[in-house]
């Protein structure tokens, strides 16, 4: 049985090693290493998964803004 301390010195031997790879990971590769790494640095995620309508709610906020600044542009030219 690995030991709590035992793990932690492999993780962390791990996460160096990574850093001086002779080859390229793709990026695939490099995905997955960064949410293995992140997964086991923080945890679970915690917060809300974005839904569509926050999504397109978020469009519509821009064009709003971009149509603001046109009208505004429009109107001093």
């Amino acid at each position: 049985m690995i030991t709590q301390g035992r793990c932690l010195q492999r993780f962390t031997k791990a996460a160096e090693d990574v850093k001086v790879l002779k080859a390229t990971p793709t990026d695939d590769e490099l995905l997955e290493v960064y949410a293995l790494y992140k997964q086991a640095t923080v945890g679970d995620v915690n917060t809300v998964k974005p839904r569509f309508i926050m999504f397109f709610g978020d469009l519509k906020k821009k064009k709003d803004g971009y149509d603001k600044i046109i009208n505004a542009g429009a109107y001093v030219g």
